[in-house]
């Protein structure tokens, strides 16, 4: 079944990540979204295990993917 007015349909969680980091680096998207994992010794796979774990955390992630348009590359 298609989702075509859902913009991350089709993504992962590690394709978002990776995407916002490489349009950001990681001090730049630790700027936009507080958060540990991207200021503390960041790679994809902690951030990937917190953001799994942690809803509010993964909403603003994937919230700031859509707001960059990085969806539509």
């Amino acid at each position: 079944m298609t989702q075509p007015k859902n913009p991350l349909h089709g993504f992962t969680l590690e394709q978002i990540v990776t995407a916002l980091v490489n349009h950001y680096g990681w001090a730049k998207l630790a700027e936009q979204i507080d958060i540990n994992c991207f200021k503390k010794d960041p790679s994809i796979k902690s951030s990937l295990t917190f953001l799994r774990k942690t809803p509010w955390a993964r909403e603003k992630t994937e919230a700031l993917f859509i707001a960059t348009k990085l969806y539509q590359q």
